[in-house]
């Protein structure tokens, strides 16, 4: 079965949405909680979700948040994905990764003065390695010392949005007690999967991963970064859809 797509305004949730994608992260992760989950909800402007074509069930899903930065006499745009989980049966074919990719070439094509980046923080190996497929250019990463531009920049926004959970020695922002991580099922570092390169750095960089510690990463947002690959996901763009409210800062 394939799954149908969408990318909608948090706005436009329904309770339905919310209870069906709460309960799929309650499946693959512990120690999910409401609030954070609505937290994190709140705080975002988009959500992508993967639906049953038969249910409209949603089976899997990403929030996404878009805000402008001041830097210097310019300013910059960063894109921040936050809850995200696929059911296992559609790892392989979801149209989560492909309607991602189009809402950010949408944000290119919209910002063609502006600078734009992928802020991202890993819990798993599994979305670590959507950089590696998608981008050229991505931090911190095997066998390539980050800059100290993409440095300050992960410093900055992490720092803002993780406050003392940030740990600036490690790029990682650190789970609370008892906090929200993968089930231990779910993403297993196993020596199979140790052999791809970028699963081996993601390991060594995020050490306490089982434990809900994040790996925070960066990538340059424009279309000469995308790989071939990407775009085979990808596909044709679409218009970014409108956000629920401002996102500038």
């Amino acid at each position: 079965m394939r799954l149908t797509g969408e990318t909608c305004r948090v706005d436009e949730v329904s309770d339905l949405d919310r209870e069906q994608m709460f309960a799929l992260m309650q499946r693959y992760y512990e120690n999910v909680r409401r609030k954070d989950f609505e937290l994190d909800l709140a705080g975002k402007d988009w959500v992508i979700t993967a639906r049953c074509p038969r249910t409209s069930k949603v089976l899997g899903f990403s929030t996404q948040s878009f805000v402008v930065l001041e830097n210097g006499d310019d300013d910059l745009g960063v894109l921040f994905s936050g809850d995200t989980i696929v059911d296992s049966r559609y790892w392989a074919r979801n149209p989560v990764s492909t309607l991602w990719g189009r809402l950010a070439l949408s944000l290119i094509d919209q910002n063609p003065e502006r600078a734009l980046y992928w802020f991202l923080i890993s819990k798993g190996y599994k979305t670590y390695r959507f950089l590696p497929v998608f981008f050229r250019e991505f931090y911190p990463r095997a066998n390539v010392s980050t800059p100290m531009w993409a440095t300050k920049m992960i410093e900055t926004m992490a720092a803002q949005r993780f406050g003392r959970r940030y740990c600036r020695e490690r790029g990682i922002v650190r789970s609370d007690l008892n906090g929200c991580r993968l089930r231990t099922e779910v993403a297993t570092v196993t020596e199979s999967r140790l052999k791809d390169e970028s699963v081996a750095f993601f390991q060594a960089a995020n050490p306490g991963h089982a434990e809900g510690d994040e790996l925070c990463c960066l990538a340059p947002l424009t279309r000469e970064n995308f790989k071939r690959s990407a775009f085979r996901v990808i596909g044709t763009c679409v218009d970014m859809p409108t956000r629920s409210k401002s996102s500038s800062s």
